[in-house]
């Protein structure tokens, strides 16, 4: 999708039409709606009914802990964090205190340290496994790929070490 095709998507967001993004401008406007891979702004399509309640779950079971502990904080798929070169949204990301100093005003320009990607009927397993591999590349600590469908979750914490729930 050329910047030109994008902007006829978006509409009222501003994208520079002089030749590809950089990775600099996407992290700082932040486009809603999309990943930047490679140069690239990938679509993201909105999250199903089954996909959003799931993400909600987690939140919801990880933010009681998360806040009593005073380990950091949760943030949602609309928040974006640089990814070696990429800027991803993981539908659920931990970012502990330590590393929270950032201006809060644009998208992150650190990896999280725990991603969860919810796994929709459109996502192509190749790239659900290369995003999981380019969070830990980035140093991304842990990622959760959960499954719907299968009812699993896998959980990576390096390209060697990975398990199944």
């Amino acid at each position: 999708m050329t910047q030109l095709e994008t902007h006829d998507f978006l509409q009222d967001t501003p994208i520079p039409e002089q030749g590809p993004m950089t990775l600099e401008e996407f992290l700082e406007n932040d486009i809603e709606g999309y990943e930047y891979v490679k140069g690239e702004l990938i679509a993201m399509p909105a999250a199903s009914f089954r996909h959003g309640a799931i993400s909600v779950r987690i939140i919801r079971y990880l933010d009681p802990h998360v806040h009593n502990n005073k380990l950091g904080h949760l943030f949602t798929a609309e928040t974006s964090f640089k990814v070696g070169e990429r800027v991803l949204k993981p539908d659920v990301a931990f970012v502990s205190t330590e590393r929270l100093d950032v201006d809060k005003d644009k998208g992150f320009p650190i990896p999280p340290d725990l991603a969860i990607e919810v796994v929709s009927p459109s996502d192509i397993h190749s790239r659900v496994i290369g995003k999981a591999l380019a969070y830990l590349d980035a140093g991304t600590r842990l990622v959760w790929v959960v499954e719907p469908e299968s009812k699993t979750v896998t959980v990576y914490e390096s390209e060697r070490h990975t398990y199944w729930r």
